[in-house]
């Protein structure tokens, strides 16, 4: 479930809680050029706070002013459609054609949220079916990938677990990598036994793991939501970390280094049990051609790669060759070990 769709329940959960009426809408059906999917969510408060978005911000508007003037559901969820005729589309700001139809809830206790919440903050998935007669919820754990179906009498949506990020090593590199993937986010869970570097680690929101990393990674269970990044230049603990990751489920595992330390990683991994298949899921060199020199650029391309694989992009790197005199100038590529930390670590 996407960040945005989650401070969207969160903020439902609190403001209800702290006495406010929240309506929360989501889109059930789109026809035509519909300017957000099925799916999307707002939550608005009855003074017109709102969380989300379903549109550009003309529905937006509209559903704030009607909310503010008390036109709100009161006992039971409604059903409103935005864009039906032409001049709507327009009024709507919506594109040409495009028509949607939203679901307004009232939040209460029963609605569930907090127990969503809860649930999707374990990574499990659930099912949560909304009754459009009752404004009764039923939840059940979910088997299958985020959806929306409504027929007109029942809302059942389907929500995933938050996305977990592995990064091996506490070095300057991963507190950028770990910044940047919370705003995304992704749960960090920063794993390094080395005293020197855990004792420094100082990044709001994330988890350290002092353990070894194999232990780590097998006590985690990870899952399609999970993905590992191995940082630390040192076989010790990167490839402890792969030879588990590996043979999971991840969506993504990565590792720093130039092509010819990754071309002697994948060596190294193919004397223990992995499978051709297994190895050739290592993204190394880790991170997309941006040309990236900085640990802030450098985890810029991290995320890049690793976003564009979790939302099903294909990824091809195209590598100019270096001219710069560099020890590894003959890698080809544009080299992730290039800031003053990771010069000295390869």
């Amino acid at each position: 479930m996407d960040s945005v769709d989650l401070e969207v329940l969160k903020s439902a959960v609190q403001w209800t809680r702290a006495g406010f009426f929240v309506t929360l809408g989501t889109v059930v059906r789109t026809w035509g050029s519909a300017p957000r999917p099925v799916g999307s969510m707002l939550a608005i408060r009855e003074d017109g706070h709102m969380v989300g978005s379903v549109s550009g911000g003309c529905v937006e508007d509209d559903l704030i002013l009607r909310i503010r003037g008390g036109d709100w559901p009161q006992d039971r969820p409604q059903v409103t459609s935005y864009g039906v005729t032409a001049e709507e589309a327009h009024r709507f700001g919506l594109p040409c054609g495009g028509t949607l139809q939203l679901v307004l809830e009232p939040v209460r206790e029963s609605s569930r949220i907090a127990e969503l919440l809860d649930t999707i903050g374990k990574f499990r998935l659930v099912v949560r079916e909304l009754d459009m007669k009752t404004g009764a919820v039923r939840m059940a754990p979910g088997h299958q990938t985020p959806s929306v179906e409504f027929d007109g009498e029942r809302l059942i949506t389907s929500h995933g677990p938050r996305h977990r990020l592995v990064v091996i090593g506490a070095g300057q590199l991963s507190k950028y990598v770990a910044s940047m993937a919370s705003a995304l986010d992704y749960h960090v869970i920063v794993c390094d036994p080395r005293t020197e570097y855990a004792d420094e680690w100082q990044v709001p929101g994330t988890e350290l793991s002092r353990e070894m990393p194999d232990d780590l990674i097998v006590r985690l269970q990870l899952d399609s939501h999970s993905a590992v990044l191995t940082l630390t230049h040192d076989p010790k603990l990167d490839d402890m970390a792969l030879l588990e990751a590996l043979k999971s489920p991840a969506f993504y595992i990565g590792a720093i280094g130039s092509r010819v330390n990754n071309a002697r990683r994948r060596e190294r991994l193919s004397l223990f049990d992995l499978s051709t298949t297994e190895i050739e899921r290592l993204h190394g060199p880790v991170g997309m051609h941006l040309g990236a020199r900085t640990p802030a650029e450098i985890a810029v391309a991290i995320l890049a790669e690793m976003t564009a694989i979790k939302n099903g992009i294909a990824v091809t790197q195209t590598f100019a060759v270096r001219r710069d005199g560099d020890e590894d100038a003959d890698d080809g590529e544009p080299r992730d070990n290039t800031s003053a930390e990771c010069r000295s670590a390869a």
